[in-house]
């Protein structure tokens, strides 16, 4: 019998040297996700084939490095924005340059196209926004507000708005027909690195440099969510073609959000480093990233990426509680009215703004138009992509996937054991699958069935851990008994009474001896750790973890060696405090202890240093075993594994 073979969910998919000199833009087309677009300090734009080595045509005419790059929505048309400003469009079936737009002062930051229109937005360091007419080869309004560079733009699904992302730390919105700012966004802390609209509400997401992803309401103007506490600047985000989650690229990490309530439902690790776009074709995420003069091509497999379940596989928080998120939809907010036709001509009033900046041909232009140039290198590719003009055919052809690689050997093993053990997890029911050898009188037809115990039990259940109702009555005698006496059922039942009265009292006390010497929580928890009792531990740190001044370096080494046996329990409830627990020692303490330990010794004899000193070795010293457990559980699917590769990421600093 043949055995299935265990595919990667995250994998690399290419490698190329993409230009003579460093790469400074890269950017996908959306429609087919297999285009790529690369721009470099050489001045030139390099036209690719997703998965193919060779590049398809070099666009040149810029003659300063290349800084933004854009591709319109049916993937004709390419935009590039160089450092002085100029702003060039190439059309890539012609292959010919199409206009030279001048006009900005400085570099050009971000580009976006009409969604229907033959328009684009410009977003520049010289803080100004400008929106283009590319037939008519002029300027047709200026957005002035912000005060810093703009670093993205992006057209609303409507044609309708632009919203706007700049280094000032806010996010603006403007109104294309009435030619005015309509609302700014702040909350953010740092400068604003993307923004993107929801395909279908009235829904507005921005990243930022300072870790956080927050989401706007367009009717109400206001926020309805952030997401914090993240580990690196947000790089690029993309909500799913049906609006059910947002990707959000990080630093060498794939997030998957909702926003009502704010969740994480999933993190991928993907080694892309410092990924700068990303696409969706065939239930599949493409996404690039750029090096020096290499661009690499990452593919994660959106089929084995939960988004919206009705469990979320969010990061685990202890103070809320795990609900389902709300539905989205029309229900909660308006949706775009699409126009059924494409966008013709911008309204008359904002032509009127138009005249006073419309820039008129020149000489100059006309011969930089010459001097720009298509250079097809590979004439075969070119023919296969962009040719024939009303039937694009792309290799690999749309309606096939990129095939995953196969899973290495070591994590093999761990996915053959994933399916069954997140069914544990995630699931609370009675499992039912498997005929019971012995037939249960009615009287036990409400339990679980009797099955091996779980290897991880979940937290959420039906029934107490360890017990069974089965296990309390007597056992068929023969098949054709279909009751039992309510005599001999309570008999039975008494049997585990006083063991299990017993085992409860002894908890009391426990926590009764905690209690008494609760005068700091440093006592309180050297004492539940004595007892030797993880559910005493558990306890204690579910109120710890509520209030995080509470804790000190003192009580790291205390919970450490609690933590690593939290990690590794086979109870659900344990495992997620372990993971809190941690996850608040690696943000709050995790930098202290490295510099002490890169910290140069000091002169003379500094007691409380060397205390401190000491006890960062130690913690040092836990955390490197710890960190061995969150790799091996890193593979996890589900909200364990989602956890222990959060983890996974805050504790790279101690490899």
């Amino acid at each position: 019998m043949a055995v299935a073979v265990t595919t990667k969910t995250a994998w690399k998919l290419q490698e190329i040297m993409a230009h003579s000199s460093n790469v400074s833009s890269v950017v996908l087309g959306k429609g087919s996700g297999r285009m790529l677009a690369t721009g470099g300090d050489d001045c030139r734009v390099n036209i690719w084939s997703v998965s193919k080595p060779n590049c398809i045509m070099s666009l040149t005419g810029h003659t300063t490095p290349i800084e933004s790059l854009q591709v319109n929505p049916n993937e004709k048309l390419i935009v590039a924005g160089s450092r002085s400003g100029s702003i060039r469009v190439w059309d890539l079936e012609a292959a010919k340059v199409l206009r030279t737009l001048p006009g900005h002062k400085a570099n050009i930051c971000s580009l976006h196209f009409h969604p229907f229109g033959s328009f684009v937005a410009s977003g520049s360091l010289d803080t100004n926004i400008k929106l283009w007419d590319v037939r008519r080869k002029g300027c047709i309004f200026t957005f002035k507000g912000h005060t810093e560079a703009v670093r993205c733009l992006r057209f609303s699904p409507d044609g309708k708005w632009v919203a706007s992302a700049a280094d000032d730390h806010t996010v603006k919105l403007w109104d294309l027909t009435a030619g005015k700012l309509m609302f700014e966004f702040t909350g953010h802390t740092g400068p604003v690195n993307v923004v993107e609209f929801h395909p279908n509400e009235y829904l507005l997401a921005s990243g930022s440099s300072d870790r956080t992803v927050r989401f706007w309401d367009l009717e109400k103007f206001q926020v309805v969510s952030c997401i914090e506490e993240e580990a690196t600047p947000v790089r690029c985000v993309l909500f799913n073609p049906d609006g059910c989650c947002l990707y959000s690229g990080f630093q060498d990490s794939l997030r998957v959000y909702g926003w009502e309530p704010e969740r994480c439902f999933d993190v991928v690790l993907v080694n892309w480093g410092k990924v700068a776009d990303l696409s969706i074709s065939n239930n599949q995420l493409i996404g690039v990233s750029f090096a020096q003069s290499t661009v690499s091509s990452f593919v994660v497999d959106l089929s084995r990426v939960p988004k919206s379940d009705s469990v979320p596989h969010g990061l685990i928080r202890d103070d809320q509680p795990l609900v389902p998120p709300t539905p989205t939809g029309s229900s909660l907010r308006r949706i775009y009215d699409r126009p059924s036709t494409s966008c013709s001509k911008p309204q008359s009033r904002v032509k009127h703004n138009s005249e006073s900046e419309r820039h008129s041909p020149s000489s100059e232009d006309d011969r930089d138009e010459k001097e720009s140039k298509a250079e097809i290198q590979n004439q075969e590719d070119y023919k296969e992509i962009f040719q024939p003009k009303n039937a694009i055919c792309r290799t690999p052809p749309r309606n096939e996937p990129f095939p995953a690689p196969p899973e290495d050997e070591p994590g093999a093993a761990k996915e053959a054991v994933k399916p069954s053990q997140a069914a544990d997890v995630q699931t609370s029911l009675p499992k039912q699958e498997l005929p019971d050898p012995v037939q249960r009188p009615p009287i036990a037809s409400s339990t679980s069935l009797t099955r091996t115990e779980p290897s991880v039990i979940p937290a959420a259940r039906n029934e107490p851990i360890g017990l069974k109702a089965s296990d309390f009555l007597p056992a068929v005698k023969s098949q054709s008994q279909t009751e039992l006496v309510d005599e001999e059922a309570m008999s039975q039942i008494r049997k585990g009474h006083e063991t299990m009265c017993v085992v409860l009292t002894s908890r009391h006390k426990n926590l009764d001896a905690v209690r008494a010497v609760w005068s700091t929580t440093q006592n309180s928890l050297d004492s539940a750790v004595a007892i030797n009792d993880l559910s005493v531990v558990v306890d204690l740190l579910n109120i710890v973890n509520q209030k995080p001044s509470l804790w000190k370096l003192d009580l790291c080494t205390i919970v450490l060696p609690q933590i690593e046996k939290l990690l590794q329990s086979k109870y659900e409830s344990y495992v997620q405090t372990g993971c809190t627990s941690l996850k608040l020692i690696l943000q709050r303490f995790l930098p202290l202890i490295t510099d002490m330990l890169t910290a140069p010794p000091s002169v003379g004899v500094d007691i409380s240093r060397e205390e401190r000193l000491h006890k960062c070795k130690l913690c040092y010293k836990q955390l490197k075993n710890i960190s061995n457990v969150v790799k091996n559980k890193s593979g996890l699917s589900g909200r364990h594994g989602s956890a222990f590769r959060e983890l996974l990421l805050l504790m790279a600093v101690l490899d």
